[in-house]
């Protein structure tokens, strides 16, 4: 039996400016689908570990709503930030859908060792696992709950800090309710899995 992914919980000084900023670059549907937000008990001291990929028609339109540029990767892609400094890539996509300004298409999560991550993950969430670009095992697809997103594992060396400031949530009734860890330290929430409304 596998789990089934729900939304990633942001930690942010302003949890509702936040909320704001995420609702107008996706969409209010497609942010509460993935996103939800809570008081940080912590501040932010290094890069997350776990970020948020999107396609975006015009990056101008993200910059208008609070985002600032961290990095250009033209003509493909730039890294941004949100308005607290949550790091986001937008790839360029002029043939993006008229509305929103960006759409998530893939959930990041760093490791130094992101195939025995992504094959953990996989097992998990029943997905299937495909090559990244430099050829290796560490992309997920059709992970439960996240059928519509890529779930990518990126190779970094950097030194980690926990807990993550943005956590996955997964559904199961397996397990009590509450905080779990995977095998490289990755704090995720569990809740009982939803059910069916009548």
């Amino acid at each position: 039996m596998t789990v089934t992914l729900g939304p990633l919980v942001v930690d942010a000084v302003e949890p509702g400016a936040v909320e704001r900023f995420w609702a107008a670059a996706l969409g209010g549907p497609p942010q509460r689908a993935l996103l939800s937000f809570r008081r940080q008990t912590r501040a932010k001291t290094v890069k997350n570990r776990v970020h948020l990929d999107v396609y975006a028609r015009d990056v101008e339109q993200l910059l208008d709503l609070g985002a600032r540029v961290l990095a250009e990767y033209l003509p493909a892609r730039m890294t941004l930030a949100d308005i607290e400094g949550n790091e986001f890539c937008a790839f360029l996509d002029q043939g993006l859908a008229d509305g929103s300004p960006a759409r998530a298409f893939a959930v990041c999560t760093d490791s130094d060792r992101p195939e025995e991550l992504a094959a953990w993950w996989a097992a998990q969430v029943g997905a299937e696992v495909r090559n990244g670009p430099d050829g290796t095992p560490r992309w997920l697809y059709g992970s439960a709950g996240w059928e519509g997103l890529i779930w990518k594992f990126v190779r970094v060396d950097d030194e980690r800090a926990v807990p993550n400031r943005w956590q996955w949530t997964v559904y199961d009734d397996r397990v009590d309710v509450g905080v779990c860890v995977d095998p490289q330290g990755n704090e995720f929430g569990v809740r009982p899995r939803r059910r069916p409304a009548g």
